[in-house]
């Protein structure tokens, strides 16, 4: 995704990924332009939080933003713990199903304006969400601007050594799909290069249910400086066959 609204949004809109979400199943999946295919976990993001979603959400504090908070399991679930929670995603359908089980959700990019920027206690970046716009630094930069001083990202890495950013479709594995868009894999040592070279500290590894996280907090008077960021640009992807279980699908939700 761009600064604002562009192809990536049309693909998370309409088309198999629209239809994925109201009906709560796949087959859904990225296809990279080699052919490789990655499979979306349509089911588990329609479906209530698992055991390895709710070991995220035990670490959030404060006011929560759920970045590509899809069909909103995440949010719903935080606001009936007492969280002030707002999903954002740039999907209309994601963002509908979403607002139907009470979500709280706004459908917008996160390189667009969003409320409260630089006032949330915590930023959730899962399902692969790491990988919006292809580009991880610059959405780590997006990320340290829309939290409070000493807040929290909390995001969930490949589960393999990957550092991958390539044009992606969006298509259901019968030929149906969308135009290309930037995408970004990273596995936890990726994600963690990528991070120091933004001014993150990890603060706290695991996983659950072969899902890694990673707990980042923004070093104090850190910024990324111009030489960082077009290096991070021209690195070089590492293109990987592995398959992993899925990415996160840029999913979004209406105002509330």
């Amino acid at each position: 995704m761009t600064a604002v609204r562009g192809p990536g949004e049309r693909n998370w809109s309409a088309g198999p990924y629209a239809q994925a979400l109201r009906t709560g199943q796949g087959p859904l999946f990225l296809r990279r332009d080699d052919g490789w295919l990655l499979p979306l976990d349509v089911e588990r993001w329609c479906a209530g939080p698992d055991a390895a979603d709710l070991s995220v959400l035990r670490r959030c504090r404060g006011a929560v933003l759920d970045i590509g908070c899809g069909p909103g399991r995440l949010v719903a679930e935080l606001s009936a713990r007492g969280h002030r929670v707002l999903g954002i995603d740039v999907s209309e359908a994601a963002v509908a199903r979403a607002v139907g089980i009470g979500a709280r959700a706004l459908r917008r990019s996160v390189f667009e304006p969003l409320p409260d920027e630089g006032g949330w206690g915590t930023a959730l970046l899962i399902d692969g969400n790491i990988g919006i716009g292809g580009d991880p630094g610059a959405l780590l930069d997006r990320a340290a601007a829309l939290l409070a001083p000493g807040g929290l990202l909390l995001a969930e890495a490949a589960p393999v050594d990957v550092d991958e950013r390539v044009d992606v479709r969006v298509e259901d594995g019968r030929g149906f799909g969308g135009g290309p868009f930037p995408w970004a894999r990273v596995g936890v040592p990726a994600l963690l290069r990528h991070a120091r070279a933004s001014g993150w500290g990890a603060v706290r590894q695991w996983a659950v249910a072969g899902r890694p996280f990673v707990a980042l907090r923004r070093h104090r008077s850190s910024s990324r400086t111009a030489s960082q960021s077009a290096e991070s640009v021209k690195r070089p992807a590492v293109i990987s066959s592995h398959r992993v279980r899925k990415p996160s699908g840029s999913s979004v939700v209406a105002d509330a």
